[in-house]
């Protein structure tokens, strides 16, 4: 089976299931990793990181937790072999499946944990809850979310359950729902991971300020055990000063990354993207490269982000040619992911890149489809640009209103939203929004628009 070794999380058995969520839904959210009040200091730009943002914990070796999942994996098997009619082993490996799919992003680690967890539930039908749970993760990774909440529903109260929920939440647009699991989490357990979801939902919100208080609760409350989830969180805290145009402080916080996790995606795609808004094409294709050697003994869910960034890099740098193989390539892996990992949204963002009249009703259909099953405000800003190209600027409106509904401040989208009113002719809205998006990230540019759309939001599952 294959297996690569960038992953290097080191989870201990008792905080595992804290961080499953980070590295399974990491697209769902991607549409709300967005604004940072103008008055945070808890970095230092010059010197990068504080001390207290630093990861004070020894960082694990390499092929912890391949070597640690191979050995679960034989456990319960074994157990397996010897009582064939026992539910809960199969229920516990197929949690180690998901664990290994999360390790490797090969999705057939999924398939195997879906198919395990039926034949746990087959074999114990009630009191099941981690059978119930991993089918509710392989649903989530899907995006199946009504699925995904039904079943969180039946395990309701466990923390793993209110993970899935805040965060299918959260890709349907329920932003106020989100909001009262977000809270029963954390208060149920504040850990780094129930205290980083209820601060992605204060951003979703708006409330930048709470959301800061949150994430810095959560760093507070990280532990050695829990490297997977600490460089997730300062990945998303990168993030958003990248969405602020606080680039020094968002690079920072994605080397701290690498530093702990050196091959860790999310960090290396967000600093190619960074690279890109700076104009550094060549550095930007070196983290590109970087990636693509890290994953080439084994397909990761990632690996459509960097082929569709280094199609970008190579467009910006003039040769058309080398952009159009690599963004054929990224087409094919979309076009195989789509259908069982519902990665329609990201197809639709690459054929509107190519912007030809069949393109664009395709990526309008892609996008009428994506909408039924998630509406977060990155969902919703794609089908407004679909609807945009294709002349509809009244329905781009209306669909642009409900990405912004929920309070939460992006500059990509404030600028699309002004250049909607712009085309319908309210020029007073138009400026209102254009002054937004400035107003959110003074450094918000033509160089920046050309950076939009690449990187990873957050969780490392696109």
């Amino acid at each position: 089976m294959k297996s690569t070794n960038y992953h290097e999380y080191g989870d201990k058995p008792e905080t595992r299931k804290r961080f499953w969520l980070p590295l399974l839904v990491a697209l769902p959210v991607v549409g709300i990793l967005l604004s940072v009040p103008v008055g945070l200091r808890f970095l230092n730009g010059e010197a990068g990181l504080d001390t207290p943002y630093r990861y004070r914990f020894s960082r694990p070796p390499s092929g912890t937790t391949t070597l640690a999942l191979g050995k679960e994996m034989a456990f319960y098997q074994e157990r397996i072999r010897q009582n064939p009619e026992d539910g809960l082993d199969r229920a516990s490996l197929a949690g180690t499946y998901l664990k290994k799919a999360r390790a490797t992003g090969d999705a057939s680690w999924y398939l195997l944990a879906e198919q395990t967890a039926q034949q746990s539930l087959a074999k114990l039908p009630f009191h099941n809850d981690g059978a119930v749970l991993a089918l509710a993760q392989v649903a989530q990774a899907r995006h199946d979310f009504a699925e995904a909440i039904r079943l969180a529903e039946k395990a309701s109260g466990k923390e793993d359950a209110l993970s899935i929920m805040v965060t299918a939440k959260l890709a349907t647009g329920k932003v106020e729902e989100a909001s009262i699991v977000a809270d029963s989490l954390v208060n149920l357990t504040p850990t780094l991971g129930a205290l980083t979801l209820q601060g992605l939902v204060k951003v979703a919100q708006g409330k930048d300020d709470a959301a800061l208080q949150s994430f810095q609760q959560a760093l507070a409350a990280e532990e050695p055990g829990e490297t997977g989830g600490s460089i997730w969180t300062r990945t998303l805290l990168g993030r958003f000063y990248f969405k602020r145009g606080e680039l020094k402080k968002a690079h920072a916080l994605y080397k701290e990354s690498l530093r702990v996790l050196p091959q860790y995606p999310p960090a290396l795609l967000n600093l190619a993207e960074l690279e890109v808004r700076q104009g550094n094409y060549k550095t930007a294709e070196g983290y590109y490269s970087k990636f693509f050697l890290a994953s080439k003994n084994s397909p990761t869910v990632y690996d459509h982000v960097a082929l569709r960034g280094m199609a970008r890099v190579k467009d910006l740098s003039g040769d058309q040619p080398e952009a159009k193989s690599w963004r054929d390539k990224a087409e094919a892996r979309l076009r195989q992911e789509a259908a069982a990992f519902g990665h329609r949204r990201e197809l639709a963002r690459l054929v509107l890149e190519r912007g030809s009249s069949k393109d664009i009703d395709e990526a309008l259909t892609l996008m009428q489809m994506e909408v039924r099953v998630r509406r977060d405000a990155e969902t919703l800003g794609t089908l407004a640009e679909a609807l945009s190209r294709s002349g509809r600027w009244p329905e781009a409106r209306t669909v642009m209103q409900e990405a912004l509904r929920s309070g939460i401040r992006d500059p990509g989208l404030f600028h699309q939203a002004g250049v909607i009113e712009q085309a319908l002719g309210n020029q007073s809205q138009s400026l209102a929004f254009f002054r937004l998006a400035q107003e959110t990230d003074p450094t918000f540019d033509e160089q920046a628009q050309r950076a939009l759309g690449l990187g990873v939001g957050l969780l490392g599952m696109n």
